[in-house]
């Protein structure tokens, strides 16, 4: 475990004691950028910095300027250098992980034509649609990527920009995801690595980029980063110009990087090295389910990513988590811990449609109330809606894993409990009540940055980064056992779900 777990959560208290060579990792999320100064001997974080973006849109817009991505990360970085009180001379790598599928459309200067469009920007659903189609269906897609377009997908936002805005596609020199752009204003590298460009759509499990869908889009590999062989492999040093904005020196070493999401896998130990099939739920606005395996899950409900280390990653996503649920607490005007088990009432809390179960269409479906129902039991059954929303979309990841979810040896693994959510109690009891599974609660808050600095690590030393993360012990935490499952609930949930989706839902 980290030396300090006071510093493995931001906050050293007494002072760096370092010893051994110091990295930086760096998240680039949505909202903000994080980065984190960590000793590599023992994985404690010295310093935190964190600086916001600025999101906007409306009617399912949802754009960023990349340059304010950059600004970011450089006020970031020299916050969290200045916060570890380490000489800048003693920092010999930095890794970036960035939020996956955001298209970057570059001009010939390489410079962004327009604001980047975000993974939740979902005016391309119509043409995730029409490209589906366009193959003949799900199944060639999951033959040749992994996945099926969805609105997420940068196959699908490039070709809203294709059909839109027709001028910035025509000219268009370059398209990078978003820690791509980063990686290569740090490094002067266009370079990517399989998990991040396996979020694409347009990037193929066996190792490249799909030709027969660059046709279709209407694109070249020259318009698209090198894909190293691992997020580890470096990808050169800082440019004069980065180690200037940084106050770095030029000899620190440059990680290809990779997504938020596979960053997460290599902070939790996910991975050849070390958990396989190991179940992980992250609960905030979405809920997302994933596991580092060796099969390659052909399910169209699955993203078929790739993890950092020839390993795979397939996630599972659902809209409707926290903020549903938060939304429900509002409405009934409690503290969202304010909440008792369900009873006979029923919350199906698809306030944004569905992913998973598939109907976009959705609205939330509230059933069972009587005169006597407390509203404390209604937030309750939107707690229970949610998780089971969610435990639900885990079992398919397992099934198309090859393990099935109600086999002693797979139910008794531990469950890795993550994100918001993971801090709140009424969450906690509510995923442990309905999965009957033990949960770990890691420590470390800070997982996609602690992954990215494992893999700022490998590239000095060598080794493999979730080797290094589990060294580090950033995916140890709390243990919560088992307790019996509750099978009523859930299948009453389950009940109701059905006959909800013979009509009642679209």
């Amino acid at each position: 475990m980290p030396a300090n777990r006071s510093a493995a959560n931001g906050s050293a208290t007494d002072g760096p004691v370092v010893t051994g060579p110091v990295v930086i990792g760096v998240d680039s999320s949505t909202q903000s950028t994080k980065a984190v100064v960590v000793d590599t001997a023992t994985g404690e974080v010295l310093g935190l910095g964190r600086a916001p973006h600025t999101v906007t849109g409306t009617d399912g817009a949802r754009e960023s300027d990349p340059e304010e991505w950059w600004t970011a990360l450089v006020t970031a970085v020299r916050t969290a250098v200045r916060e570890a009180g380490v000489a800048p001379t003693r920092v010999t790598a930095l890794a970036v992980a960035g939020q996956q599928h955001g298209l970057v459309a570059l001009g010939a200067d390489h410079r962004p034509l327009r604001p980047a469009l975000l993974w939740n920007d979902t005016r391309s659903a119509p043409q995730a649609a029409a490209l589906t189609d366009a193959l003949g269906g799900p199944k060639p897609w999951l033959d040749r990527t992994g996945s099926v377009p969805v609105a997420s997908m940068t196959a699908a936002k490039w070709q809203w920009l294709r059909e839109h805005e027709p001028h910035h596609a025509e000219a268009t020199a370059a398209v990078r995801l978003p820690h791509d752009l980063l990686t290569e204003r740090l490094s002067g590298e266009a370079v990517t690595d399989p998990g991040d460009a396996s979020g694409t759509c347009w990037y193929a499990p066996a190792g490249a980029y799909a030709p027969e869908v660059l046709d279709l889009l209407g694109l070249t590999p020259a318009q698209l980063p090198t894909v190293a062989p691992t997020g580890a492999t470096r990808a050169g040093t800082l440019t004069a110009a980065a180690a200037e904005a940084l106050g770095l020196p030029r000899t620190v070493a440059v990680a290809a990087g990779t997504g938020d999401n596979m960053a997460a896998a290599v902070g939790l130990g996910l991975g050849a090295a070390g958990l396989l099939d190991h179940p992980v739920v992250s609960l905030g606005t979405s809920g997302t389910v994933f596991a580092a395996t060796r099969a390659r899950p052909a399910d169209p409900a699955l993203a078929g990513f790739a993890a950092t280390d020839g390993t795979r990653l397939p996630l599972g996503c659902t809209l409707n988590c926290t903020l549903a649920v938060d939304r429900f607490a509002t409405l009934l005007g409690l503290d969202r811990e304010n909440a008792l088990p369900g009873g006979e009432t029923v919350v199906l809390p698809y306030l944004d449609g569905e992913r998973t179960p598939d109907l976009p269409a959705a609205s939330g479906l509230l059933t069972g109330l009587r005169h006597a129902t407390d509203p404390r039991a209604v937030l309750g059954a939107a707690y229970e809606g949610a998780a089971f929303t969610v435990l639900r979309a885990l079992d398919g990841l397992l099934n198309a894993c090859g393990l099935d979810p109600a086999d002693p040896s797979v139910r008794t693994r531990p469950l890795r409990l993550i994100g918001g959510g993971a801090q709140g109690r009424t969450w906690t009891d509510t995923v442990r009540r309905l999965s009957g599974r033990p949960l770990v609660l890691p420590t470390a808050t800070e997982l996609v940055a602690l992954g990215a600095a494992a893999l700022a690590a490998a590239t000095t030393t060598g080794e493999d980064p979730v080797a290094i993360a589990t060294t580090w012990g950033t995916g140890t935490g709390t243990t919560l056992e088992a307790i019996p499952r509750d099978t009523e609930t859930w299948d009453r949930i389950e009940g109701v779900l059905a006959a909800a989706r013979t009509g009642l839902l679209a």
